[in-house]
């Protein structure tokens, strides 16, 4: 009685466990708004489970019943034959034994079924894609839609059929319709056309195997590249159309079987079968690649080549990248200084990897918040200006882990400390008088810019896994909310405002004990049972992060590595990009997703939903929008013209809103996706090379930078407000660059427009290709220069020697400035070994050209660089404070006659008055005044350099 006691109890744990998960999924769907797609998603998995489960084990059990009914009606008895044992032990026990087997051949089968529940649906609702693949003349959405579900038809039924014959053969042969004892095999009649007709049947399907590996070669093929290269094309494809001849002649003599009651047609046209598969499948192609392709390979691969440029460039949308030659000049003209002012002030000198430790210790409040180790760069318009500004921002979030241990116990977890509060946010291309950051939005409650409305923060990336909200009627609340003090900085023992009381849409009810029981079961924890603090009106939220929120909402979305935070509309929300891929796309390159989405800011990229992390195919279909506070979902369609987009929205209806709903205010915000550039980067390392000849020679390639300051991994892209030739006002980009294959001096850099407003360039990527006979220094070779430049090396030096202060390095970024590179890289100075310390900001590092400058600003470091006047690191003394070159007074008219008692230095200064003044202008949106300054900034310049020169 133990065994079926155990084994009840075992299979009553398993179906509640499932129906506890299926449950809370139902409820957690109805929460957030998104019934129909769990509706849709259970009823597919269901609809697979029982039509193909139950079709595998019926087709099983019904073979048995046949191969059982059709035994011989008398079996010899020989004690030697282990028939006879199998016979005796089996026949008292065969229903049940048949019963226990077609529920588990059900469950198991079925559930691989289930599992493949959005290849059936991207099958029946799929569409077109209006392109057509170079070999077949078929459209890309075949390839996408339907023949992975054909695949996987064909392998299932090819299971079916070898299980099939397995166990049919068993039961043949324990009673009495196969005999092994004695000489030779010998077969009953009714075994012989059983198996016969099972063999067929298996062997038809290996011809629908062979007639759809055929499309599989122009998907991955075997050539130089992916797709169907020459031999492909010339031998194996031909050989395919051979094999399914032979597979079907095979399985026509294994059904003629029924008539010629003979083995012998049936088993030597299957080893012809093998045998053509072997010569015609694997010699011949061996030969043809070996003999005819390998020697004049750049030849017979031309055409393929070029197809798989095509299709590659197509499938990761950079077939329409503008490739510029740049000259890439190592000196500046005053009309350049001129032209490119707007770009050199832009630079980001605020490190977010940095400045996560700065923002903590200024702007933490309590120990029980936290910032991420890596901050998001967003835009923003400050105050009177005209024109967004490059701003770092971070949410503050709760950090259970930064409770005293007297604290921690499940109440104060989960019912008392339950939620961030607001935004810390800092200028991006400022600092303050002691180099620490500007903030633009700061303290609890919250004060600045942002005019925040609702600053909590339930949902984020640091959340609890699940928190219980809610209070009886009358009662007082009791979430940790405001900390007490003027301006959020709470004097030290005083205690917290427990004052809030989540009102959000999101959230299950658990007032009730059916579905307590169902969240105990599912956390493990029987206090949500027990606890006085859950009553009639609590809820609870799980699943917080944002980015799983909008990978359970929509299950075919590949999220984005980085979701970041945005004020919009008084509510944090939190933005993430969402792809939708495919590695299904014929002759496009596959690419590993987490491999080219992993960088020195990213140690875990982007985790496709695929069964496998290779893609050839990504659009950002989709933006996803996460309301920090209520937990809501949105979904806005974002390139309405993807097939695969178009696809899933067929499937699931009301899922994504249409791109005309995002308002303008969520629109300033969005930008281009960080691991799309990624992906895009890394497969315009080769194919921004579109000759077919020049790709093959491969001497062309490129490669990603490693980061200078971490040289395990890739220099990751960065945000930043900056111009180019083809683009002379400045936009908000992501930026990279690109090296020579086995050098380390600079090939391109590489932009692309994230301006969302600007509907006709955003997404417009630029190439600026230097020459190849250029030696323009890459980011490892002039992080090298910043640190062995005798003027940083002689102004570093105190803080080197000090064992009170440690240099931090921040990002190095490139800049293109008139027709040349500019490099420039914030230097942070933080104190050794103190509790609290964070880096501050004291000096910005530049280079152009051979030059490199040092200074307090980059203003500095620039004219440093360009030999303007010699580099001043002010005070460099461990813990002196850097004047932030903020306090420029008026400019005014240069006289048009050049006063030739002014010395280069006075002139400069000057200028700098100047340019302040026709920055003050542009923020104000006085183009006219800005040009007048801007002109006059150009003048004096060059009058510096006149002077410099004459000296």
């Amino acid at each position: 009685m133990l065994v079926p006691t155990l084994i009840t109890l075992a299979a009553l744990l398993i179906l509640g466990s499932v129906f506890t998960s299926v449950w809370t999924d139902r409820l957690w769907f109805k929460s957030v708004g998104y019934s129909d797609v769990f509706r849709t998603v259970l009823g597919t998995r269901v609809l697979l489970f029982a039509v193909l489960g139950l079709l595998f084990g019926l087709f099983v059990l019904a073979n048995i019943v046949v191969a059982y009914r059709t035994r011989p009606e008398f079996v010899s008895v020989r004690r030697d034959d282990p028939a006879t044992r199998y016979r005796a032990a089996l026949t008292p026990i065969l229903k049940p034994v048949l019963a226990v087997l077609t529920v588990v051949l059900v469950a198991f089968a079925g559930s691989v079924a289930a599992g493949q529940w959005d290849t059936f649906q991207m099958w029946r609702k799929g569409g077109s894609f209006g392109q057509k693949d170079a070999q077949f003349g078929k459209d890309v959405g075949f390839y996408v839609f339907d023949y992975p579900w054909f695949r996987f038809l064909l392998s299932y039924g090819f299971a079916l059929i070898v299980v099939t014959v397995l166990l049919v053969a068993f039961v043949h042969y324990v009673y009495g319709g196969i005999k092994l004892a004695g000489k030779g095999t010998r077969f009953s009649r009714a075994a012989q056309v059983h198996l016969a007709v099972l063999f067929g049947l298996g062997v038809l399907l290996r011809a629908g195997s062979y007639y759809f590996d055929r499309y599989d070669l122009v998907i991955n093929g075997s050539g130089y590249v992916d797709g169907a290269g020459y031999t492909d094309v010339h031998a194996r494809i031909p050989s395919k159309n051979i094999l399914i001849a032979v597979a079907i002649v095979c399985a026509i003599l294994f059904f003629a079987t029924i008539v010629i009651r003979s083995w012998t047609l049936p088993v030597l046209s299957l080893g012809l079968l093998l045998v053509t598969s072997i010569l015609i499948g694997g010699i011949w192609p061996a030969i043809m690649q070996s003999f005819q392709v390998r020697p004049s390979q750049p030849d017979k691969e031309g055409p393929y080549i070029e197809r798989n440029i095509e299709a590659t460039r197509d499938a990761y949308d950079v077939a329409d990248t503008e490739v510029t030659n740049y000259s890439a000049k190592t000196n500046l003209s005053n009309q350049d200084l001129t032209q490119t002012a707007e770009s050199r002030t832009s630079a980001r000198l605020i490190d977010p990897t940095l400045v996560s430790p700065a923002f903590e210790q200024l702007q933490q409040v309590r120990g029980y918040y936290t910032m991420p180790d890596t901050l998001d760069v967003d835009r923003y318009k400050l105050g009177d200006d005209s024109i967004a500004s490059d701003v770092i921002i971070a949410a503050r979030e709760v950090d259970l882990n930064g409770l005293q241990d007297t604290q921690r116990n499940w109440a104060n977890d989960h019912t008392v400390y339950t939620h961030g509060y607001g935004v810390v946010a800092a200028r991006g291309n400022q600092r303050g008088p002691n180099g620490e950051p500007v903030w633009v939005e700061k303290d609890i409650p919250s004060s600045g810019e942002f005019d925040i409305q609702q600053p909590r923060i339930y949902f984020g990336e640091n959340s609890p896994s699940y928190s219980i909200v809610g209070r009886p009627d009358g009662a007082n609340p009791i979430e940790v909310d405001i900390p007490r003090g003027g301006g959020g900085q709470p004097a030290e023992g005083e205690e917290n405002v427990t004052a809030n009381e989540y009102e959000g849409k999101d959230g299950v009810s658990v007032g009730n004990l059916f579905n307590k029981v169902l969240y105990a079961f599912k956390f493990g924890e029987p206090n949500i049972v027990l606890s006085s603090r859950v009553n009639e009106n609590s809820k609870i939220i799980y699943d917080r992060n944002p980015r799983d929120r909008v990978a359970k909402v929509a299950p075919w979305l590949t999220a984005d590595g980085d979701a970041y935070p945005a004020v919009v509309d008084g509510r944090i929300v939190w933005v993430i990009d969402a792809y939708t891929t495919s590695n299904q796309y014929p002759y496009s390159q596959h690419r590993s997703l987490e491999e080219a989405t992993t960088d020195s800011l990213t140690q875990r990229g982007a985790q496709a939903v695929l069964p496998t992390d290779e893609i050839n195919y990504m659009r950002n279909s989709v933006k996803a929008v996460v309301d920090a506070y209520d937990g809501t979902v949105d979904l806005y369609a974002w390139d309405d013209k993807d097939p695969i987009l178009k696809t899933w929205m067929k499937v699931f209806p009301d899922a994504v809103k249409p791109k005309s709903e995002i308002s303008p205010e969520l629109l300033q915000h969005l930008r281009y996706p960080v691991d799309l550039f990624k992906v895009q980067r890394d497969v315009l390392t080769r194919y921004h090379v579109t000759d077919q000849s020049t790709f093959y020679e491969d001497g062309e390639r490129w490669k990603t930078s490693e980061d200078p300051t971490n040289k395990v991994t890739k220099q990751p892209p960065y945000y930043l407000t900056t111009s180019n030739p083809n683009q002379p006002d400045p936009r908000f980009s992501l930026t990279s660059v690109f090296l020579p294959n086995n050098r380390q001096n600079l090939a391109a850099f590489v932009s692309v427009n994230s301006e969302t407003t600007d509907t006709e360039d955003y997404g417009k990527m630029t190439i600026l290709q230097l020459p190849s006979e250029t030696q323009i220094p890459g980011p490892s070779q002039v992080a090298n220069d910043f640190q062995t430049d005798p003027a940083v090396t002689q102004a570093l030096l105190p803080f080197e020697q000090s064992e009170e202060a440690t240099i931090r390095r921040g990002n190095l970024l490139t800049l293109p400035v008139g027709d040349g590179l500019l490099y420039v890289q914030p230097v942070y100075i933080q104190r050794s070994n103190a509790e609290g310390s964070y880096p501050v900001l004291q000096f910005v590092i530049a280079s152009f050209g051979d030059g490199v400058g040092f200074g307090q600003t980059l203003d500095q470091a620039l004219r440093a660089a360009l030999g303007l006047e010699p580099g001043d690191a002010g005070n460099t003394e461990p813990g002196g404070d850097a004047d932030d070159g903020s306090d420029a007074g008026d400019g005014g008219e240069t006289p048009a006659t050049p006063n030739t008692d002014a010395t280069a230095s006075q002139l400069l200064d000057q200028a700098s008055r100047e340019y302040a003044a026709a920055q003050q202008a542009l923020e104000a949106g006085d183009l006219a005044e800005y040009q007048k300054r801007i002109d006059n900034v150009g003048r004096l310049v060059g009058l510096a350099r006149d002077a410099v020169e004459g000296s």
